[in-house]
C-alpha cells in the first residue's frame, strides 16, 4: 500500500485546506477547487461539504486521479472510498481541526451526507 513520507505529512498537516482538482478524460487537470481536510493516521481525507451530488465530488469519484496543492507541495493522488471503519475517526479529526468556525460551518462537513461524500488521497506509488 502507498503512504505519505513522514515529512510530507508534517508539511501538510497543519494547513487549514487544501486545493484539489479532478484529472478529465484526456489526462489534463480540471480547475482546482479549495476545500478542508483532514489527517487521520498517516492517511488524508476530503469530504464534500455540499454533498454526494457536488460536480467536484462525482468528477474526483469518477476519474479516480487527481492532483493536490497544500503545505508548499504539489502533489497527484489517486481518490479512493474509504473504509466504513473510519468514518468516525474522519468526522472527529474534523471537528478537531474545525470546530472553532462554528456549529454551522463545521456541520457541512460532519452530516450523514457529508459522511458519505468522504474520499482518502492517496499518493502514486
Amino acid at each position: 500500500m502507498t503512504a505519505w513520507e513522514a515529512d510530507e505529512l508534517a508539511r501538510i498537516g497543519n494547513d487549514e485546506e487544501l486545493r484539489i482538482a479532478s484529472r478529465r478524460s484526456d489526462g489534463s487537470l480540471r480547475p482546482f477547487v479549495t476545500i478542508w481536510f483532514v489527517r487521520l493516521g498517516d492517511d488524508l481525507y476530503v469530504r464534500s461539504a455540499y454533498g454526494w451530488d457536488n460536480p467536484w465530488f462525482q468528477r474526483a469519484l469518477r476519474s479516480g486521479a487527481g492532483r493536490i496543492l497544500v503545505g508548499g507541495l504539489e502533489r497527484d493522488v489517486s481518490f479512493e472510498e474509504p473504509r466504513p471503519e473510519v468514518s468516525d475517526g474522519v468526522t472527529a479529526a474534523y471537528h478537531a481541526k474545525y470546530d472553532r468556525y462554528g456549529t454551522r460551518m463545521v456541520g457541512t462537513v460532519v452530516s450523514p451526507e457529508a459522511v458519505r461524500s468522504t474520499l482518502r488521497l492517496v499518493p502514486p506509488g
